[in-house]
């Protein structure tokens, strides 16, 4: 079986296949530009690359792309200009999982995908009426306004705990908060949690890209981790002492 990752060639989600290639996993990924990745990857027999923008396959591609894969992690963003914020597809986070788990479903699969999702410690998880500050709330009204990748974000997680649910044959999912993403060349000790301990707007933590990687890895190899975190939205910071 193999992992579908998709954003593979993002900040993140490099740090995520490299992660995954020397667990020895069998890949797939999905990019829109070959330029962006190494050129080892193109060399390596446990890559299968498939280049595309993954909301311009068709539904039978979508299905030839789920089908033999057990597990999905979507390292998927917006790029940061004036293009990748307020143009199109301003639902690129959300229509993706929406049509990659439908096309889950409709192939012949003897146990649930593992759906991994990228998210953000900006976006509260509804299913536990997170607290969060009247000023937060605030500034998160104005982001929804004005930030069109946020409200998708939202809409994403939103959709994998309502309308996937928590008893789903087909998928079984998790959405992955990091806070303020810092880049690093090892992994380090960090701690995960089931809520942010601390705003996410007024006294960020920081999360290494790195870390992130580590814990979407572990979470698909790790069964006992991923029976405890599936079904909800666990929160990450790099275990030190400024987050």
């Amino acid at each position: 079986m193999k992992t579908l990752v998709l954003g593979a060639s993002g900040a993140t989600g490099k740090l995520l296949v490299q992660q995954l290639l020397n667990k020895e996993h069998e890949i797939k990924i999905v990019v829109r530009s070959l330029e962006k990745i190494p050129k080892s990857w193109k060399e390596n027999s446990s890559i299968e690359i498939i280049h595309a923008s993954i909301l311009d396959l068709s539904t039978t591609e979508m299905i030839d792309l789920t089908e033999n894969c057990s597990s999905i992690v979507s390292c998927l963003g917006h790029n940061l200009n004036w293009k990748g914020i307020y143009g199109k597809p301003r639902k690129l986070v959300t229509d993706a999982a929406q049509r990659l788990c439908d096309a889950v479903g409709k192939n012949k699969i003897t146990k649930p995908v593992k759906y991994i999702l990228m998210n953000t410690t900006g976006n509260r998880n509804i299913d536990l009426d997170e607290k969060i500050s009247f000023g937060q709330k605030c500034v998160l009204a104005l982001l929804r306004l004005m930030l069109p990748p946020h409200v998708d974000n939202e809409k994403a997680a939103k959709y994998l705990s309502k309308e996937i649910g928590q008893h789903n044959k087909h998928i079984e999912w998790t959405a992955v908060r990091p806070d303020g993403l810092t880049d690093e060349e090892r992994v380090s000790q960090y701690q995960v949690y089931q809520s942010p301990t601390r705003s996410a707007i007024f006294d960020a933590g920081k999360t290494s890209r790195i870390n992130v990687g580590n814990f979407m890895t572990r979470l698909i190899d790790e069964q006992d981790l991923w029976e405890k975190w599936k079904g909800k939205m666990p929160v990450i910071y790099n275990a030190n002492c400024d987050g």
